[in-house]
């Protein structure tokens, strides 16, 4: 059992508040993922759940047993530091090697452990050099290797990829999400790279100044986001956040200077903002319609979409369209939205239920 929960707990640094009254509960089996910006917390709820570092209230809890005042070594948790703190004088195979070496285990136990998580992490073939010898990323996956060798009641990992290029952390995120599975363990994952979260996680926390913002699916955070500032941070491209104003003797709400027109029946009487995911946006060709038209300022394919950046009064939307449509700059363009893909803000940026 390795349900892990934090019960109101707080962490300053002198002045700086790094984890505020903070209170979430990890199940038993999830890989929950920590999203935020730098500074926001992650890493600092990491040390805490390790036991590197004592809250100053608050409560933490391991499968139920509150282990705020005990050392790491009575906590079992493993975990994968960003700096990767790799021992310079040994091999991999060494390094791998080490916490099974620590706990005396049987040497024919400790080779098929190494074996087993070497295979998983494609690293066979490197074990035999030291750190210095290899690269960035070879040096990633056995710390990762050396956390999973072990068996703990959870795995924590402070951004363990980022130092792979974009392939290889492609194929290493996949791989860690498979491993989790089949060793069910609880997994905490801690990565500034929204598309890693969003791809890895069971569940995930959204933070912002050592406060959680919404904790929910990925997908659910996605559709359904809690406040502007969650609406913002996931996403890419960037969600559009407009201002609108109402016609009430037409009955409809306009965005982008009138680029965009919703019935008003459809916004909520509080919406300050709006919210527009740049799939959400359809584009056609101005046909001079009760809209006013958008400019094309610039167009990047992509492959398999292109993102096109309008114009459109003072505004400036990022529209996502499949495939790769024939647009130039400067072209003008019809907008269309589905209201019922829309988020409505209040003035304290927290979401509002759209009323169609």
């Amino acid at each position: 059992m390795a349900e892990i929960a934090f019960r109101n707990v707080t962490k300053r640094f002198g002045d700086t508040v790094a984890v505020n009254d903070t209170s979430f509960t990890i199940a038993d089996n999830e890989f929950f993922c920590f999203f935020g910006p730098p500074s926001s917390g992650k890493t600092t709820i990491l040390r805490l759940i390790l036991g590197l570092e004592t809250p100053d209230s608050g409560e933490i809890l391991i499968g139920g047993r509150p282990v705020t005042h005990t050392s790491p070594a009575e906590r079992n948790v493993a975990m994968v530091f960003q700096n990767l703190a790799l021992f310079p004088h040994m091999t991999a195979r060494d390094n791998v090697r080490f916490p099974l070496v620590e706990r005396k285990l049987p040497e024919a136990q400790i080779a098929a452990r190494v074996a087993a998580v070497a295979e998983k992490l494609h690293i066979g073939h490197i074990l035999h050099k030291p750190p210095a010898q290899l690269s960035g990323g070879e040096r990633q996956r056995v710390a990762i290797a050396r956390a999973l060798v072990r068996d703990p009641a959870a795995y924590l990992m402070d951004d363990p990829i980022s130092a792979l290029d974009a392939r290889l952390r492609e194929e290493t995120r996949v791989e860690l999400k498979r491993i989790q599975r089949e060793l069910g363990h609880t997994l905490l994952y801690v990565t500034h790279d929204q598309e890693e979260a969003m791809s890895v996680a069971d569940r995930m926390a959204i933070l912002e100044r050592g406060a959680i913002r919404q904790i929910a699916t990925p997908r659910e955070i996605y559709e359904r986001p809690a406040s502007r500032y969650v609406a913002g941070l996931v996403g890419a491209p960037a969600i559009n956040l407009l201002k609108g104003s109402a016609d009430r003797a037409a009955g409809l709400y306009d965005l982008a200077d009138g680029a965009i027109r919703l019935p008003l029946a459809a916004v909520p009487g509080e919406a300050v903002e709006v919210g527009v995911r740049p799939e959400a946006i359809r584009i056609a060709p101005f046909s001079g319609s009760s809209t006013k038209p958008a400019t094309i300022w610039e167009v990047e394919p992509l492959g398999g979409f292109t993102v096109v950046t309008l114009s459109a009064g003072a505004d400036r939307l990022r529209v996502m369209l499949r495939g790769q449509p024939r647009l130039t700059a400067d072209e003008k363009v019809e907008l269309s939205v589905d209201p019922a893909a829309l988020h409505f803000f209040a003035a304290d940026g927290t979401a509002l239920a759209g009323r169609q």
